[in-house]
């Protein structure tokens, strides 16, 4: 039987807990928050901080491939957990989708229109950015 790591313990983690259920999969949480409503439904729940290393480690030593309830979760864990299974969307997308205006450049390059917009001149303060020139192709 597969078990599927999911970075996030909220509503989304466990409506897709009691989904993977249903098809016969286990699943694995990973979850700073002991009582989270996913814990309640899966099968184990790894209690650490979502870039916590050896949390990280235990979800790809238990899991047979990764995916992840919210888009903030720290590129860098996706990172580190893509190199020992498959994470899915892929570390590259969800870097694209924590960043509105490259999420933006990516869909309009994919020939998809999207409403029009002015980016903010505003200073970051947390996160990291991708260069224009890398935002990934269709």
């Amino acid at each position: 039987m597969k078990t599927i790591g999911i970075i996030g313990g909220g509503q989304l983690g466990r409506m897709l807990a009691m989904a993977a259920a249903r098809l016969n999969f286990r699943t694995v949480i990973l979850e700073p928050q002991p009582d989270c409503p996913a814990a309640q439904v899966a099968n184990a729940q790894v209690v650490a901080a979502y870039d916590d290393p050896e949390g990280l480690d235990k979800l790809a030593r238990t899991a047979d491939l990764i995916t992840y309830e919210f888009e903030n979760v720290p590129v860098a864990a996706a990172e580190r957990l893509a190199s020992a299974r498959p994470v899915f969307p892929p570390p590259k997308a969800l870097e694209v989708a924590q960043d509105r205006l490259v999420e933006k450049q990516f869909i309009n390059g994919c020939g998809i229109a999207t409403a029009r917009s002015t980016p903010s001149t505003a200073r970051r303060t947390s996160g990291r950015r991708l260069p224009i020139s890398t935002a990934p192709a269709c």
